[in-house]
Parts: C-alpha cells; sequence; structure tokens
C-alpha cells in the first residue's frame, strides 16, 4: 500500500474531512432495504470521528437530472446513523448555505451527510467551480467509495486534487487485495472469468492473458470459443460473430505463455428453466437441439486442478447459469473448492463483479475468499488494465 496515500498518513483532529462514499443503496418506501455498502464504510467513519475528526460524507444516489426528491440522501442519513449507533445530521444541499452552516455546526467527532452530489451538473461534469465550491467545506478530502473511482467526476477526482487526499479504509483494502491480485501477485495466478458474452469482456481478456499463467473461460462465453474452435455447439446461447476476436484471444494466450482452459464438457437441457431435464456430454458431442447450460463434472476437475496449482485466484462471473439450479452446480463446485484452498492459507482469492458477487453468495463462501469487491465497474476496469481516476489522484 505504499503507492496510495492512507488515513495512516492523515492528522484529522480538528480537521473538517470530506468522506466520499457510495451510499447508492437500495431503496423501498423510502426505506433502505440492502446496508451492504453503508456497513463497508462505517470503519472509516468510526476511525476519523474517534480521532476527532468532523466527518462530511459526500455521495450520490441514482441518476436525477437536476433536484428530485425521489433521489434524496436524507432517508439513508437515517440508515447510517442507525448502523453507526450515533446521530448523522443532515444537508439538503452539498454546497452553498445550507452545506456551509451545517459545516460550520459540526464539533469533533460529528457526522454530517450532505445531499447528493448529483443534484448539482457540475459533478458528473467534474466542473472546476464545484470543485471549488465543495473544496471550501473540508481541510482534507478521504476517499472510499472504490466503487465510484472509475469516474472522474468533481467529488472523486476533482477534490483529491484540491485537498490533502488520501484512501479510506475500505479503498486501501480494495487496492490492497487488487494489488495482490494482478499488480505484484504470487504466482502462479489464474484467472476465472465468465458470464454471458464475450463482447463485454474483450479488454478484459486481452488484458489477463498477458498477466496471468492460466485462465479459465466459462459461461456463455466459453460457448463462443467453443463454437471459434470449429465444434458445434447446438442451440447454446454464443456471439457467433466473434469467432475470430475469440482466435486472436487464444492466439494471444499462446504468445505470451497463458493457459487456456475451456470446457471439455457441458451440462445441456432443451430448455432453460429450473429443473430442466438434462444430461452431460463430452464438448465434441453438444446434440444440436440443446443448449449447454452449465459446465460438466470434468471441467469442473480440470478447474479445481488449475486452482491447485495456483497461489493466487481472480475470479469475475460464474461458469454457467447459476441463478437456475442445477446449472449452478458447476460455479457452486468450483468456487467452494477455492474457498477451501484459501482457508488452508494455499491461496489469495480475489473475486468481484455484480453476478460473481451474487454466485459466491449462492455458494456460501464470499466470507471464505481473500476478498470479494462489491465495485462492479471500477473492479472490471481495473482488470482490464485501465487507470482510474479517483484511484490515481492517491498515489503517493
Amino acid at each position: 500500500m505504499t503507492a496510495f496515500r492512507t488515513l495512516d498518513q492523515a492528522d484529522v483532529k480538528g480537521k473538517r474531512v470530506l468522506v466520499r462514499v457510495d451510499l447508492n443503496v437500495p431503496k423501498e418506501n423510502g426505506r433502505v432495504t440492502d446496508a451492504t455498502r453503508i456497513e463497508r464504510v462505517l470503519p472509516t467513519i468510526r476511525e476519523i470521528a474517534d480521532k476527532g475528526g468532523r466527518v462530511i460524507l459526500l455521495a450520490h444516489f441514482g441518476r436525477p437530472k437536476g433536484r428530485d426528491p425521489k433521489e434524496s440522501l436524507k432517508p439513508v442519513a437515517e440508515a447510517v446513523s442507525q448502523h453507526l449507533g450515533k446521530p448523522v445530521a443532515f444537508a439538503d444541499d452539498c454546497i452553498g448555505e445550507a452545506a456551509a452552516g451545517a459545516v460550520a455546526a459540526l464539533k469533533d467527532g460529528d457526522v454530517l451527510l450532505l445531499e447528493n452530489t448529483r443534484f448539482h451538473a457540475g459533478e458528473e461534469k467534474n466542473d472546476a467551480g464545484f470543485v471549488q465550491e465543495l473544496a471550501k467545506l473540508g481541510d482534507i478530502y478521504v476517499n472510499d467509495a472504490f466503487s465510484a473511482a472509475h469516474r472522474a467526476h468533481a467529488s472523486t477526482e476533482g477534490l483529491a486534487r484540491a485537498l490533502p487526499a488520501y484512501a479510506g479504509r475500505t479503498m486501501q483494502a480494495e487496492l490492497d487485495a487488487l494489488t495482490k491480485g494482478l499488480e505484484t501477485p504470487k504466482r502462479p495466478v489464474v484467472a476465472i472469468v465468465g458470464g454471458a458474452k464475450v463482447s463485454t469482456k474483450i479488454d478484459l481478456l486481452e488484458n489477463l492473458v498477458a498477466k496471468v499463467d492460466a485462465l479459465v473461460i466459462g459461461g456463455g462465453m466459453a460457448n463462443t470459443f467453443v463454437h471459434a474452435t470449429g465444434l458445434n455447439i447446438g442451440k447454446s446461447l454464443a456471439e457467433k460473430d466473434l469467432a475470430a476476436t475469440a482466435m486472436r484471444i487464444i492466439e494471444k494466450a499462446r504468445a505470451s505463455n497463458c493457459a487456456i482452459i475451456l470446457p471439455v464438457d457441458g451440462v445441456c437441457a432443451y430448455e432453460f428453466k429450473a429443473g430442466a431435464h438434462n444430461q452431460t456430454y463430452g464438448i465434441d458431442a453438444i446434440p444440436e437441439d440443446q443448449m449447454i447450460l452449465d459446465v460438466g463434472s470434468q471441467s469442473v476437475e480440470r478447474i479445481c486442478a488449475a486452482i491447485n496449482d495456483a497461489a493466487t485466484l481472480v475470479w469475475n462471473g460464474p461458469l454457467g447459469a447459476f441463478e437456475i439450479p442445477p446449472f449452478d452446480q458447476g460455479t457452486v463446485a468450483a468456487a467452494r473448492h477455492a474457498a477451501r484452498r484459501t482457508k488452508e492459507g494455499k491461496l489469495v482469492s480475489v473475486a468481484g463483479g455484480g453476478d460473481t458477487v451474487a454466485a459466491l453468495n449462492h455458494a456460501g463462501v464470499t466470507e471464505s475468499f481473500s476478498y470479494v469487491s462489491t465495485a462492479g465497474g471500477a473492479f472490471l476496469e481495473w482488470l482490464e488494465g485501465k487507470a482510474l481516476p479517483g484511484v490515481e489522484a492517491l498515489r503517493a
């Protein structure tokens, strides 16, 4: 973590600390229904407050076009207060008199949430004037929202250039995990990439084959690769027009000494529905009128063998249609195997992306992985090798 400034280097006592957090949480009837993102930022809020800092929370909510009461953070302030176990004040704007008055009323250790930064067009435009209005409210800036770090917005990148800037504890943990996963990993490194489409992960696959020792491809995207190698995939989901792209990735992997591990068998059915009658076939014997919906047991064995060989595992995307049993079995088996290796101290396992988190939760292994990122877009862009503006601004 020497590459980034963290709270360890910040003197917050008596200071106004602007803390960018991700409070874009699901709500129903004005109430927060999933507090995972709130819970993740509590350590940073508590630490700054306990050290005598005045905590001023900045966050966006939804995609409002101007001020919209339905997108207000006010109900979220109540949820943060509940989980934090202390009062959280609320200001009905993030700049101007309302914000300045609320900040001026803070004492050391107090916590304040400002209204949705996206109520102002200057947020997403990273407008210099808006950045300065925000900067007036603080002495120090702390970014604890890795999930928004891929966006060069005023509250994620602009402020980090305008004030002394540090990574919060959640951001620090994320950067630490990702550095161990791809920047300075223990080798061999194995990546598992699944999901429906190759088209959404071309940059990711091209970056990974140059960095990892073996790449497991699963899910619907594996069908595109299998089709590209000249085998029949029946009625399976595939992007057949991307066959040349798939072959280019295979060639690039070969040139980089990265082993590509494709399914050798598939669990097939006539239709995609829960409990559908299914049968496992070798990948070279897929029936014309059926579709591959999961990796077969021989493929799972090969994936588990690759995990056994690995010191580091990076995982993004399920191996099959895990939402519908029995087509969840391949993903669950591989995830549980990776979790066991991690618990035995033989593997550093880093996973992320929306479907991945859902799949690991379904397998009951989220807590057993070394790190599971809830930052979908930012996690993917990091894996693609792209610089994240909100992270770059925190470099030491």
